[in-house]
């Protein structure tokens, strides 16, 4: 296995101990002592620490992101700025801190691959540590948005390039020859005339004397000498994973540690005002029950009862036994098919204007054909496989924390009210996530562990089911809308409205959308249509929203892909050339950056996409074939699916996925997150959907909530277009353009326009 992984620090052998930060916290008091003020630092600079335990080249840099005031001179880039750490000890042993948040989407692989790329070492002789989590020490400590890539792409590189900089003064010094004759490569730098060779290890004291070069004096590798990004490199857990050892937080276990449930109301905000306590109590294992009181809201503490027992067995058999008398007079008492009517209702007349251009009444008068169609899709869970848990031990004035967060950095603050501390009295162990797609974001987990370690003399795991899971998400919100599309005498798509709906908290004065619920027009991502109108209208909503993959583009991408199709037909034209002629010509749109449409990348994926899709090419009766593109998270997919519909069951044979996230850093953790991404959409739209009543979700496991079957999984056919832009994450872009692929290609094979998710509504199966 290339490259050595250690899940927590510090690390036995490897000397990162208390003087690695004894050291940091040193240099972090003599920059608030600066001249420069509190806590400031020269602008993408490193800072060289060295004389830790065992000598060698220690190297620190963060990835700050621009102040308004430096933006225009980073041009949009992240400022290089020190926090995390490269360390290059004298007996060889080179170590590269993993500071992001990893679960399952290759972080703690491909970010130390660029940093190992830049440095000129080899894959297989770098050893890569789970940092600890501080903003001060490490900067931005999220998994989410895809960040991860584009984020640290520029620091990383600058981290090895400076490293590799000084390692090569450090030899020219020795050998008292011009750098100009000296090269970094295979962990040792070596004189070209001479021949001499001197390892990283053999150099690192030296080095750690040096003064660090500046930024702009660096020279980064040309990506066509590239040895270890763009290769085919598994993750460095995958040994740890697949022998079982304990690096998930669902594995933590401590020496008398008790375990933990809690309880909250099946209907969201409701509160407990009593329950059978003295009797739980009684219960074989059962150590403790006791009524908790909410904090900081359903983000933070619900209030809830915690039972607490020497087996999770034992708790979960208790729980059994609980009974709550629930206070819902503020609960919710929200209703699916009470927003499916109201929806109906206020979609059927104008709404508030979200975004005009153009005249879309005039274009509908003149229309040649009109189009109008109805779409909605439901609210769904995240459904990891490893449900939220934490473990929480309060000791000696300190509450520690064993965390699978996406979000980290700011559980201090979140918890420290709760266990009655100063936030520096928090301490925090950033463990593996059995996946999140954003339910980690939010740690109202981690402060139902926190409330029952406080009153346990004890380490406590607390685990939800796979029931409270469901019953208790931040769920990706639902939808409706009511679409009109106009057609004039050339058969181009002259005028497009949609009326929506918008979830609100009723509790918002400002009545803000929730995570992933705004709706603007940019989401059509059809630029050349003339006349575009957005209306929506708000529904009051309780029930809890949160940040799902690809948040937004995830249902809207199908909704307006699939509406796309649907004029394409209407107008009798080739789906696909309908598709380019609405991205017009090659140009970029809005502010010219990564965040902003490229509609030539987007022809690109979507021509190369329809080449290695045969599209054109007949088909057998019962079979389709459907196209699909959209713009994401910085990275363009375009996909072309094949299916077979045989009655009412649906077997997707063929996805053909064509991908530009820039350059490829690794093909093994590329491929398997678009992998992952297609067969996630498929179960998505197969049969998944969180419905509720009287403010209560009625879907409570996998059999209610059913994942798609190994044998129901497509042929997956990917394929990347190279490009010189900066590259992207790939958890998310991915997702989106699948199901309309999909859903076009039933309509192919059936004429059957699928406009209800899931599937199941319409009438088909996935099989």
């Amino acid at each position: 296995m290339s490259g050595h992984f250690y899940d927590v620090e510090p690390v036995p052998g490897i000397d990162l101990p208390e003087a690695y930060f004894t050291r940091q916290k040193a240099r972090t008091a003599a920059v608030e002592e600066s001249a420069d003020g509190p806590q400031t630092m020269p602008r993408r600079q490193f800072l060289k620490l060295s004389g830790i335990a065992g000598g060698g080249l220690v190297l620190a840099f963060s990835l700050a992101s621009p102040t308004r005031a430096n933006a225009a001179e980073a041009k949009g880039k992240p400022v290089f700025e020190p926090n995390s750490y490269i360390q290059i000890k004298p007996d060889g042993t080179i170590v590269l801190m993993a500071y992001s948040p990893e679960g399952g989407q290759g972080v703690h692989t491909f970010l130390p691959m660029i940093m190992a790329e830049e440095l000129e070492v080899p894959w297989e002789s770098v050893t890569i540590v789970q940092s600890g989590i501080s903003a001060e020490k490490y900067g931005r400590q999220v998994a989410g948005g895809s960040g991860a890539t584009p984020w640290a792409w520029w620091p990383i590189r600058q981290a090895g390039a400076t490293a590799r900089t000084m390692l090569v003064s450090a030899a020219a010094l020795t050998w008292k020859v011009p750098e100009s004759e000296c090269v970094a490569a295979d962990g040792q730098v070596k004189h070209l005339k001479s021949k001499k060779k001197l390892s990283y290890g053999k150099l690192a004291d030296k080095a750690a004397t040096l003064p660090v070069p500046d930024k702009d004096s660096l020279k980064l590798k040309d990506r066509r000498d590239y040895k270890i990004l763009g290769k085919f490199t598994t993750q460095v857990e995958n040994h740890a994973i697949v022998t079982g050892k304990p690096i998930f937080g669902i594995d933590q276990n401590h020496p008398g540690m008790v375990y933990a449930v809690y309880v909250k109301c099946p209907s969201f905000a409701g509160v407990p005002k009593k329950a059978n306590l003295n009797e739980v109590k009684q219960l074989k294992g059962v150590l403790d029950a006791f009524i908790v009181e909410g904090h900081g809201g359903p983000r933070a503490l619900s209030p809830g009862v915690a039972i607490v027992a020497k087996s999770t067995y034992e708790a979960l058999q208790a729980q059994q036994a609980l009974r709550v008398d629930w206070d819902t007079s503020a609960a919710s008492s929200d209703s699916w098919s009470d927003y499916q009517k109201q929806a109906r209702t206020l979609t059927s007349a104008p709404g508030e204007e979200l975004d005009n251009s153009g005249d879309f009444d005039a274009a509908h008068s003149k229309a040649s054909k009109v189009v109008e169609s109805y779409y909605s899709y439901p609210y769904v869970s995240h459904a990891p496989m490893e449900p939220q848990n934490c473990t929480a031990w309060f000791r000696d004035g300190v509450m520690e924390i064993w965390i699978p967060s996406q979000a980290p950095q700011g559980i201090p603050g979140l918890v420290a009210p709760i266990a009655g501390v100063d936030q520096s009295k928090v301490k925090l162990h950033q463990l593996r996530m059995g996946g999140g797609f954003g339910r980690r974001l939010i740690n109202d987990f981690v402060c139902e562990a926190v409330a029952v370690a406080r009153q346990v003399k004890a380490p406590v795991k607390l685990l939800w089911t796979r029931e409270a899971d469901m019953a208790h998400d931040f769920y990706r919100v639902g939808g409706f809308h009511n679409l009109t599309g106009c057609l004039d005498d050339n058969g181009k798509l002259a005028g497009l409205r949609n009326r929506t709906v918008i979830f609100v908290d009723p509790d918002d004065e400002k009545a803000n959308p929730g995570p992933g619920g705004a709706v603007r027009a940019g989401a059509m991502q059809c630029p050349e249509i003339p006349n575009l109108r957005f209306e929506g209208a708000n529904i009051p909503s309780k029930v809890p929203t949160g940040w799902w993959r690809a948040p937004g583009a995830c249902s809207l991408a199908w909704v307006f892909q699939s509406f796309i199709h649907e004029m394409a037909v209407a107008a009798n034209r080739d789906h696909l050339e309908f598709l380019l002629e609405q991205l017009g010509e090659p140009r970029w749109l809005g502010n010219k950056s990564d965040n902003a449409l490229n509609t030539e990348r987007a022809i690109n994926v979507i021509k190369e996409a329809a080449g290695k899709g045969d599209w054109g090419k007949p088909m057998s009766k019962g079979r389709g074939r459907g196209l699909s593109f959209y713009f994401s998270h910085k990275g363009y997919f375009a996909m072309v699916a094949e299916v077979t519909v045989n009655g009412s069951n649906v077997k997707v044979d063929r996805v053909v996925a064509v991908g530009d996230v820039g350059m490829l850093l690794n093909p093994a953790g590329g491929g398997n997150q678009v992998e992952g991404s297609i067969v996630d959409a498929i179960s998505v739209m197969a049969g998944q959907e969180i419905t509720f009543e009287n403010g209560a979700v009625a879907e409570d496991n996998f059999d209610s909530f059913p994942l798609l079957r190994i044998e129901a999984a497509p042929k997956i056919e990917l394929y990347w277009l190279t490009t010189d832009y900066d590259p992207t994450g790939l958890g998310e872009p991915a997702f989106p353009p699948v199901t309309a692929a999909v859903t076009n290609a039933i309509f192919d094979a059936t004429g059957k326009r699928i406009r209800t998710m899931p599937i199941s509504k319409e009438g088909f199966r996935i099989v």
